[in-house]
């Protein structure tokens, strides 16, 4: 039988046998909001039990919203990058921190009259112009260069001029938002730096603070909740990084639940004072837990 760490609040972790942890929080769930990076792979290696995952999901009839605060990518993309690991999901079953920030926007300037620079790749870059939004050029390649927002997420094209035109715009006096603050970022190589890195720069050199969409705000949860059009308790957040996936979800007011196969481990809780719901190792243990509750229910 699968083990499963159950926590909350600052009690010490104990191991329960998965039907003493059937909580309500498991037979009374409706669907997953499920980070991907860390979760569901490695860069581009999946993660063992990916496909039974999923196959248990839809059997299930458990609902899913794939968020990532990874906004380099589109949600085609990520359709893509599953159908190469042998999963079909749909792209309105994936919200990333892109989609994530121009919804933000949005509800909060007019995209007629706003002007953008965004430092990003397509998976935010797509999704500010169809919101409407007006997409400024670098100060090398343009003397209108003023922006009313600048906007930063994960850019592996990043340049000196980006930086440079992002300072510049800062300086003149627009507002400042990220798409996430993910100081790291795993991959099939190893660890690397995250959006969080960039950000850190921008502020180094203005002394201006981002506003962050992504996790560990309760923007994203709370976009995919409307989606999902359930309640807080009926959804369980899964993730593997307990200052974005986690927190997040607990400032958000949904239950969580930690995995270890990404950058968080067991240990690092005893340097937070907030708790996921349950910690398990991977999803295959979770496709287990699942499958057991269902089964007991």
């Amino acid at each position: 039988m699968a083990k499963i760490i159950y926590t909350r609040k600052r009690r010490k972790l104990k191991t329960f046998h998965p039907v003493y942890a059937k909580l309500p929080l498991l037979t009374n769930i409706r669907a997953l909001i499920i980070d991907m990076d860390g979760v569901l792979w490695h860069g581009n290696t999946p993660l063992p039990g990916l496909k039974e995952f999923f196959t248990t999901l839809r059997a299930l009839r458990l609902s899913f919203i794939l968020a990532t605060n990874n906004a380099s990518a589109t949600p085609e993309s990520y359709v893509a990058k599953l159908k190469r690991m042998g999963v079909e999901v749909g792209p309105e079953e994936i919200l990333t921190s892109g989609i994530a920030t121009a919804c933000y926007l949005a509800e909060r300037y007019d995209p007629k009259t706003t002007r953008v620079y965004a430092i990003g790749e397509e998976g935010l870059l797509g999704p500010l112009r169809e919101a409407g939004f007006t997409l400024t050029k670098s100060h090398k390649e343009t003397r209108d260069f003023r922006a009313d927002v600048v906007v930063v997420g994960k850019d592996e094209t990043l340049t000196w001029d980006k930086l440079a035109t992002a300072t510049l715009n800062l300086n003149l006096g627009a507002a400042f938002v990220g798409t996430n603050a993910d100081t790291t970022f795993p991959t099939e190589f190893g660890i690397t730096h995250g959006n969080g890195a960039i950000l850190a720069a921008l502020t180094c050199a203005t002394g201006i603070e981002p506003l962050i969409v992504g996790k560990p705000e309760p923007i994203m949860y709370q976009q995919a909740l409307s989606r999902l059009k359930l309640e807080p308790q009926q959804v369980v957040a899964v993730g593997d990084r307990l200052e974005t996936d986690i927190l997040g979800a607990v400032r958000a007011g949904i239950p969580s639940l930690l995995v270890l196969s990404g950058i968080s481990r067991a240990e690092d809780l005893a340097a937070v004072d907030y708790r996921p719901d349950w910690i398990l190792p991977d999803i295959r243990a979770l496709t287990k837990v699942l499958r057991e509750t269902r089964e007991s229910s």
